[in-house]
């Protein structure tokens, strides 16, 4: 039985009592008996609402895991998530904060690269080490397959 079942039973039990209409007593069971009709509708509304939003996150769920999938595919059955060509980040922009004056500058690879640069800021070099630790593998992954062939 729905709530808003059993409210109309309380209302019909209330009827079947047959209670005076003038008396204060009934105009407060009268009124009691409306507001939980109220709230029953309100509630009805809040669960479909509800449902409806439950559905929908579903479906976003369902495919945000789709596209988990194609982002994340890889090859060669690695996990590592490591892989990629060496050219998947060529024209990138990178942040760097200045350390001395918390500036934050952008910056391209191809700035990167050249190993340091002057902030605008405060006139502190920056220098930048890449000295890649690259495993056996190629690829620093720790998976031991060589970049080329992945």
């Amino acid at each position: 039985m729905t709530n808003s079942e059993r409210a109309s039973y309380i209302r019909g039990l209330m009827d079947g009592l047959e209670l005076d209409p003038n008396a204060k007593e009934t105009k407060v069971l009268n009124a009691i008996v409306e507001l939980l009709d109220d709230l029953c509708l309100s509630v009805e509304e809040l669960e479909d609402g509800f449902a409806e939003l439950s559905e929908q996150v579903d479906e976003i769920d369902e495919d945000l895991g789709n596209v988990e999938e194609d982002f994340y595919e890889l090859e060669g059955g690695c996990s590592c998530h490591h892989h990629g060509d060496i050219d998947d980040f060529d024209g990138a922009e990178f942040e760097v904060t200045c350390p001395s004056c918390g500036d934050t500058i952008e910056l391209t690879d191809d700035l990167l690269e050249e190993g340091s640069i002057v902030c605008p800021g405060c006139g502190e070099t920056l220098e930048f080490d890449f000295d890649e630790d690259e495993g056996e593998d190629g690829c620093g992954c720790g998976c031991h397959h060589d970049r080329d062939g992945e």
